[in-house]
């Protein structure tokens, strides 16, 4: 390999793994109820943390004016308020981090000419993603501060989607490394599989409501939504409404209709690619792995009762699930570029 493409190849890794790292502290700072403990959106100061004991108090000051804390945390002490902190603050200095990975080594290699031109247009469009991804971030954050003690679950769901995207685009630069961004053949198998990763994308949103509603906190059984497959509560001609996306039954019922419906598309395609070559029918053999390991995920989740481990590794598993369809995308047309 050139050195230049080495140079390429370490930080595409770098920042894949760093974006990675940041969706899943995001993803725990949600779950642990930490995302609203930092009222304030402060760019460069925001990044050095409460060093005096007047400090902390002034930031649990903050925090005890919005309605998270009137009505849910009114009994918090400052030692809990610190462990909730520390988690949001990890996720905004961790993004910011994730930026200057990305960002900085590109410039330079803008400047010196060491990427290739095609993919020029890519990378900035990430690193446009990127900043746009911090104010979808305190957007999200500014839903929660005053009339609700939650944030939007459709700005939570903009905002992972968005850094969903911006992983996959880096991780597709990452694969095309050492060449030019391969173009697609027409066929089935190509087509599935584009169509498998966009529900995927769906998936994760309502994934996303899900968490935002704390919809997994009822009918935590399955297969069925405590004794039926299709909860009482919900009335066949509200399916598909809006208003059906704010409610927690709906909000669990699409989401594992979808997994279902994900479930079908690659049997489809599977079956009708099922003669393709050892080595091609192994990439489609990843995304089969993925899956199953993400159904069982998504089950223990629910039935456990929201345990905050499962919870975490069935968020890593929608990205496993996102890179094992890419993966299977770029290994099945690179050879003919």
């Amino acid at each position: 390999m050139l050195k230049q493409n080495k140079v390429e190849l370490y930080w595409l890794i770098l920042s894949c793994c760093s974006l990675v790292i940041l969706i899943i502290v995001g993803g725990l700072t949600r779950l642990t109820d930490s995302g609203l403990s930092i009222t304030n959106w402060q760019i460069f100061s925001g990044i050095i943390p409460p060093l005096s004991n007047n400090e902390w108090i002034k930031y649990f000051n903050l925090y005890k004016q919005i309605p998270e804390f009137k009505q849910l945390n009114f009994d918090m002490s400052l030692g809990q308020f610190k462990i909730i902190f520390w988690w949001e603050y990890a996720h905004r200095i961790l993004a910011r981090l994730t930026v200057v990975i990305f960002f900085i080594p590109f410039i330079i290699l803008l400047i010196k000419k060491k990427i290739n031109k095609k993919k020029i247009l890519l990378s900035f469009i990430v690193s446009t993603l990127f900043f746009i991804q911090g104010f979808f971030g305190w957007y999200m954050v500014k839903s929660g501060l005053i009339n609700n003690v939650d944030v939007s679950h459709f700005r939570l769901s903009l905002h992972l989607i968005t850094a969903l995207i911006i992983y996959s685009l880096i991780f597709w630069l990452l694969l095309n490394c050492e060449n030019d961004l391969i173009k697609f053949r027409f066929n089935l198998v190509n087509y599935g599989l584009i169509i498998l990763l966009f529900m995927s994308y769906v998936q994760i949103i309502f994934g996303a409501f899900v968490s935002g509603l704390d919809a997994g906190l009822i009918y935590q059984t399955w297969p069925l939504m405590n004794e039926n497959f299709i909860a009482e509560e919900i009335q066949i001609k509200f399916i598909a409404s809006y208003s059906s996306l704010s409610e927690h039954a709906y909000v669990q019922f699409y989401h594992r209709m979808l997994a279902y419906f994900l479930i079908l598309i690659f049997l489809y395609i599977y079956i009708k690619n099922i003669n393709l070559k050892a080595l091609n029918i192994l990439y489609l053999n990843i995304i089969l792995i993925a899956i199953i390991f993400q159904v069982i995920l998504g089950i223990l989740t629910l039935v456990s009762g929201l345990n905050i481990i499962l919870a975490s590794l069935h968020q890593i598993g929608s990205i496993l699930l996102i890179s094992s369809i890419l993966l299977a995308l770029y290994k099945l047309n690179v050879k003919i570029n």
